[in-house]
């Protein structure tokens, strides 16, 4: 059987290939798994994705599973409980941002329907093939995750810098940054609506 061709940075045959293999760049159109990838984004902040994913089911126990509307209600006394749970990480900061972030991301749903729609809005809800990208030209952030990132700012966000928004827009496949020889590359392009830029 031939062995499949993936992007560089995941073949450590663990955690990484796994998550490349069945999440990333693969489009969301859920809420739920949108805010948790977006937080874990938050949390990554100055640390490595690796240790996001070794530390996803802490973070999925101390922020209820990513339920939003339950976040959002978090007190000081919920706050003090997450910063002593065993391997959390003990940012102050970062854990009142992912509550400060529920509170917005539930706007954003009154107003939008849904944060999908909102998110997906800015590429006309198709993944896009950046031609320059294909080349391993690849930005830490571009001119899309600019504007996202202004705009979720001036929705009161925290955390969600140019860089960590270009970093979702891979992850939830609105931007394909697969490698073109990757096998998912052609798959993701083969079974989701596109547009090339």
């Amino acid at each position: 059987m031939k062995e499949l061709i993936r992007c560089t940075w995941c073949q450590d045959n663990g955690i990484l290939q796994e998550y490349h293999d069945s999440e990333w760049g693969i489009p969301v159109h859920d809420d739920r798994k949108q805010f948790e990838f977006l937080m874990m984004e938050v949390m990554q902040c100055g640390l490595n994705w690796t240790m996001m994913l070794k530390k996803r089911e802490t973070f999925r126990r101390c922020f209820d599973n990513f339920d939003y509307e339950k976040i959002s209600a978090y007190e000081e006394a919920k706050i003090e409980e997450i910063l002593q749970m065993p391997d959390m990480i003990r940012s102050r900061r970062k854990i009142e941002a992912v509550i400060n972030n529920a509170n917005c991301f539930l706007r954003i749903r009154q107003q939008y329907g849904s944060f999908d729609h909102y998110l997906w809005s800015f590429s006309g809800h198709k993944t896009i093939l950046y031609q320059d990208h294909s080349c391993g030209k690849l930005p830490a952030q571009n001119k899309l995750s600019e504007d996202i990132s202004k705009d979720l700012k001036n929705k009161g966000f925290k955390y969600l810098g140019a860089i960590t928004v270009y970093s979702h827009l891979q992850a939830c496949g609105i931007i394909n940054d697969h490698a073109p020889d990757c096998f998912l590359y052609k798959e993701l392009i083969q079974k989701y609506p596109y547009s090339i830029i």
